[in-house]
Order: C-alpha cells, then sequence, then structure tokens
C-alpha cells in the first residue's frame, strides 16, 4: 500500500537541532515541508542560512504567526526550554501531532520541572498526556501518541547504556554513576564565552556537577526502567569537538549477575539504532558521526563486582534531531528507520 505524504512543520529552524532535522526531513520520501519558523531571521531563505540545503529546502523562515501551521499533519519544536509548552496547545487541540525537542514535556513531575527549569509550565495537563520519545522503551505507546517529549542527548546515551542492566534487575540502582562528554554543539547555536574557539579548544573540562537539568530526566527514566526509585550521580563534561557524545557508566553488580555481552545483544538484537560491540571493545564518537546509531559495550574490570558500560551516540542525531524522526517514523507508521540509513562520517 502507497503511503501517503504528510504535511510537517518545524517551529525554530535556526538553531543545530532545528538544521540537523531539516537535513533528515529534506531527504525523507513521505515529508511536505510546510513551513519553517522563525521570529528573528522571517524572511530569509533558509538555504541562505545554511548552504548545506541549498536545492533540498526552497522555503523562507516565517514568524509562527505567519505559518499554516494548523494545517500540518506535524509540527517539530526545535525552540528553547518554555516555548512549546505555550505554543503547542492551541495546535494539539486542532488535531496536529507534535514532537517537541525540548524538555517542555519530559519531566512528569510538575514542580521537578519548575524546579530544574525556574519557570512556570504553561501545559501541565499536557504533560500527563506526553510520552517520552525513547523507541526502545517506549515504543508502543510512540506509535498512538499525539504529543512526544523528545528526549536529551545526554539522557538518551545514558538510558541506553543503562536500560538492559536495570531491566534484569541485576545492579544496584542505589548507587549508579554515569560520567559522560559531549562535543561543543551540545551547547547549542549561540553567542557564549565558553564555547568561542579560543575557550573551548585544547580544553577539557566538568560542568554541572552539583546539578545539571537532565538528572531528573535520566533519574526518571531509570526508575521506570528499574521499577524503583535509582540514586544516580551523573557528571557531564565539555569536550573539545564539535558532535558526540561519549557516557561512561558505572553499576555494582549483584549475585544474580550473568553473561552481560549476552544480555545486551539480546536485549537489543532487534533495535535498529543499537549496535552492541564484540566484548572488549571501545567504541568512539565518530563511530556514530552523522548517523542515528547508538554503539555500546560493556565491560567487567577485573571480573571484578563492577560493570562499565560505554555508549557513543551523536548529540544532534540519535540525541536529538534524527531520534526524533525516528518517532515520527512510528507515529506514522512508516518503516522506523526510514530516512535514517546515514552511515557515520569517516574521517
Amino acid at each position: 500500500m502507497k503511503q501517503k505524504t504528510i504535511k510537517v512543520g518545524v517551529v525554530g529552524g535556526t538553531g543545530y537541532t532545528g538544521v540537523e532535522l531539516l537535513r533528515l526531513l529534506a531527504l525523507h520520501p513521505h515529508v511536505s515541508l510546510e513551513a519553517i519558523t522563525s521570529r528573528s531571521e522571517a524572511g530569509m531563505a533558509v538555504a541562505q542560512m545554511f548552504p548545506n540545503l541549498r536545492g533540498y529546502v526552497d522555503l523562507h523562515f516565517v514568524t509562527p504567526e505567519k505559518a499554516p501551521l494548523e494545517h500540518c499533519d506535524l509540527v517539530f519544536y526545535a525552540t528553547p526550554n518554555g516555548i512549546a509548552m505555550q505554543e503547542a496547545p492551541p495546535l494539539l487541540k486542532a488535531g496536529v501531532r507534535v514532537i517537541d525537542l525540548a524538555a517542555d514535556f519530559r519531566i512528569q513531575n510538575i514542580a521537578v520541572w519548575e524546579q530544574w527549569y525556574q519557570l512556570t509550565h504553561a501545559s501541565p495537563d499536557w504533560v500527563r498526556q506526553a510520552v517520552y520519545g525513547l523507541p526502545e522503551l517506549n515504543r508502543e505507546k510512540i506509535r498512538g501518541a499525539q504529543l512526544v517529549a523528545n528526549p536529551g542527548c545526554y539522557p538518551t546515551a545514558v538510558q541506553l547504556g543503562f536500560l538492559p542492566l536495570l531491566e534484569s534487575g541485576c545492579v544496584d540502582v542505589s548507587h549508579l554513576i554515569a560520567d559522560a562528554k559531549s562535543g561543543v554543539s551540545g551547547a547549542g547555536r549561540k553567542a557564549e564565552v565558553h564555547t568561542l574557539l579560543a575557550e573551548a579548544a585544547d580544553n577539557f573540562k566538568a560542568y554541572g556537577v552539583s546539578g545539571h537539568r537532565h538528572w531528573p530526566e535520566i533519574s526518571q527514566g531509570l526508575a521506570q526502567m528499574a521499577h524503583e526509585s535509582v540514586g544516580l550521580i551523573f557528571t557531564p563534561h565539555l569536550t573539545p569537538m564539535i558532535r558526540g557524545i561519549h557516557a561512561t557508566l558505572y553499576a555494582r553488580l549483584d549475585k544474580s549477575a550473568g553473561d552481560l555481552q549476552a544480555l545486551f545483544e539480546k536485549r537489543y538484537a532487534n533495535e535498529p539504532f543499537v549496535d552492541v560491540l564484540p566484548a572488549g571493545s571501545h567504541p568512539d564518537t565518530r563511530s556514530v558521526r552523522g548517523s542515528n546509531q547508538c554503539r555500546i559495550a560493556i565491560h567487567r574490570p577485573q571480573n571484578g563486582d563492577t560493570v562499565v558500560v560505554l555508549s557513543v551516540i551523536d548529540n544532534l542525531v540519535k540525541g536529538a534531531a534524527g531520534q526524533a524522526v525516528q518517532n515520527m517514523n512510528l507515529m506514522f507508521g512508516f518503516e522506523e528507520t526510514l530516512g535514517l540509513q546515514q552511515i557515520a562520517l569517516l574521517p
């Protein structure tokens, strides 16, 4: 049966996530891009700002008010935190399906969200209806969702790395450690001193050690997997590269731990975008650069009681835009891998 083409709008198309989303959508065989919004760049040709899209995207940026979003089948919000919760509800009420790539609908506890994001939530009722868009965990719920909260980049790498361990109940969930590193594009396309070339190059540092906004999102997901609350230490780092996340994850095994390599291989055997590497491997970020893959390796140093999981993704693809397109494919009954089969770039 021939699948129909869906009308898609993108709100906030001028950031790194936005242009990555446009790169993927422009070649999707069942997507018609109807509108790309920007208040600051309204009237500018999209390909003028992003020359890589020349010949593929012929639209101009328009303000959200002038965009025909209500006539779209799906609208992506690639906007800063706090925008979708204000602007998406009228579209949702009109029957438009929405994928939010920011954090507005990820955390189910409104008080916790308001504490970490220092905003009053504008649409708590929609938070309760939102489906968290990690396909490897919530695939069937995503298929029927009207509103999908696309996961953050760090949370994607961390949760996929811990998922088989928590589902199997073979680790102490009260003491989980996620030591994660991200490329500079994770900070977004804005002018800030710490992301200047002279500041970020030849440099490496931790940040947000006392508390990072992704901590409650990761903790919520891990608790869902474990069916109980978890104790999580999450430490992010900034690395001198553009794309990529490397998460080194630690958990203490209990007596029920068996063949961990087999555990991961079985759990992800049918997952198109999770690649469990052979025992003893050390995945690098460039092996996923530009792709929607998460590559994972499992180690048990000195055959002791600690398992170390290495998880790498491209923060802009599986950590953002690629996962959003994966969710779109599920929502509209397309092949889940459609438009997402790019091989990682080397060198």
